[in-house]
């Protein structure tokens, strides 16, 4: 089972993959950057666009200003969109109030998940469910590679050769059923803890800002990691000026736990 999907043409045969910019406008500047000079032409932008304590309206603008990306909605995105603000987490507080009609109406005319031609396939985490992880299982406190049948469990029903998924923060890629399934890994935040399904951390390690290209080669689809370096201090402040010393570390280190 998966949610309703939106179809549309199918993408060229090489594109740029994004996921999880989490109101990191520099980190999503940079990266934009990066694919622009590449000359790639088309991007995916897998969700959870905007809830961050930094600069989720920058990031919108930017977003925004390319009609031509192909984005859909994340769990974050659904928080925004239909929690009321009392009952929001601090983090997605911070997104809300700093987003107006424009912003929000932009992320409300998201779909969910999307098809593009016949054979690729976007959901931001599970085909199913937009907050739980694709290719990876809670172990300890961290997270570790999920077993392939119960991936390809999760993808009954969705012919596709190429699944693009993001929620985890964690690059990766995984032959399943006779299908790719790639995580370009986030763009803006690259470590966090999470309560549920069970209390756990992942941290990247690294600051840089994380996307994949994906290439149809001659045995199919391929995918390639990339790693953007850029300028945090901004970022950096701002979660600190929100009162986020949490999400300063992770962005400014890669880290979060002490």
């Amino acid at each position: 089972m998966s949610l309703p999907a939106r179809r549309l043409p199918a993408p060229p045969g090489r594109f740029a993959v994004i996921a999880d910019i989490h109101g990191n406008a520099d980190a999503l500047e940079a990266v934009l950057a990066e694919i622009d000079r590449e000359g790639l032409r088309f991007i995916v932008n897998l969700g959870d666009h905007l809830s961050g304590p930094m600069d989720p309206a920058g990031v919108a603008a930017q977003l925004m200003a390319r009609p031509g990306m192909v984005c859909i909605r994340g769990n974050h995105d659904r928080y925004l969109l239909e929690d009321p603000l009392e009952q929001m987490s601090a983090t997605d507080r911070v997104s809300r109030e700093a987003l107006g009609a424009a912003e929000m109406g932009w992320l409300r005319a998201l779909p969910v998940t999307a098809w593009l031609g016949e054979d690729v396939y976007l959901c931001h985490a599970r085909p199913a469910v937009d907050d739980e992880y694709l290719m990876e299982v809670i172990d300890g406190e961290g997270v570790a590679r999920r077993a392939a049948d119960d991936v390809a469990a999760d993808l009954e029903g969705v012919d596709a050769a190429l699944v693009l998924c993001g929620h985890s923060h964690l690059q990766g890629a995984l032959e399943v059923g006779g299908r790719l399934v790639v995580n370009p890994g986030s763009v803006g935040c690259p470590a966090y803890t999470d309560a549920e399904p069970a209390p756990h951390a992942v941290e990247n390690g690294s600051p840089d800002a994380k996307w994949a290209v994906v290439a149809r080669g001659r045995a199919g689809w391929e995918a390639e990691f990339r790693a953007t370096p850029y300028d945090t201090t901004r970022m950096v402040a701002m979660a600190r000026a929100y009162g986020r010393d949490d999400w300063a570390r992770a962005v400014e280190t890669g880290w979060i736990r002490g």
